[in-house]
């Protein structure tokens, strides 16, 4: 009797994980992106080799010295975005371009605190090359003696907070103050900063932007809908 009881508890439990996992597979999970290699060695050399013919030069990177996740690379991404649509996830701090075919080419991000203040939806209205930058008066009166001299603005060029590349993000006609920029900083990819909004290598913000048009909807992922844990953030 008791060999019994403990079988029929075992078939139960069975046929719950059965059920569990097949009902899982039937969901649609948002920004879910699949474990892929990193990039060879033969991708990183020319996705991030010297740019000569930038209006300022831009210098190869030495990605050895560089997180591999976070180098561009093309990975399985399930959402139910079209393709062309900019999916931005700060808290796990990468940002997607969705392809055909549930793909997604992913280039890793820096993320400032001005970067976890948006969520939602907008569209890229506008577009800059080697952009010039104000900071804003939160920036100015968090940290005075090092933006303060910047208030009226900083022409564009290899030391300008922007980088080589700009878009901004737009929402029902309104500047929505949100960028989406290179940096003059790579080492400060795939992390937390102090400002700004949303930072790329330049090699990657300059790829990325060849490839936007104005026009292009672009989903800030919360943190409740990012794949990461957003305590982990700061």
């Amino acid at each position: 009797m008791l060999g019994r009881c403990i079988g029929e508890r075992l078939r139960l439990v069975l046929f719950a994980c059965i059920s569990a996992t097949a009902l899982a597979g039937c969901s649609v999970t948002v920004g879910s992106p699949a474990i892929t290699p990193t990039p060879t060695a033969s991708d990183t050399k020319a996705d991030y080799a010297a740019l000569g013919a930038e209006k300022f030069p831009v210098d190869a990177l030495d990605t050895s010295q560089l997180d591999p996740q976070f180098l561009k690379q093309i990975v399985t991404y399930r959402s139910p975005y079209p393709p062309g649509t900019i999916v931005v996830d700060p808290h796990s701090r990468f940002l997607y371009f969705i392809q055909k075919g549930g793909q997604a080419i992913r280039y890793g991000i820096g993320v400032g605190r001005e970067g976890l203040a948006f969520a939602g939806t907008g569209l890229v209205q506008d577009k800059k090359e080697w952009p010039r930058w104000t900071p804003t008066s939160a920036m100015i009166a968090r940290e005075p003696n090092r933006y303060a001299k910047w208030a009226r603005g900083m022409e564009g060029g290899l030391g300008n907070p922007l980088g080589a590349r700009a878009l901004y993000l737009f929402r029902a006609g309104q500047d929505t103050r949100y960028r989406i920029h290179g940096t003059p900083e790579p080492d400060s990819v795939g992390k937390a900063v102090s400002s700004g909004c949303i930072r790329m290598m330049n090699q990657d913000v300059i790829d990325l932007y060849s490839r936007v048009p104005l026009g292009t909807k672009v989903v800030v992922l919360s943190a409740k809908t990012s794949t990461a844990d957003a305590t982990k953030l700061w």
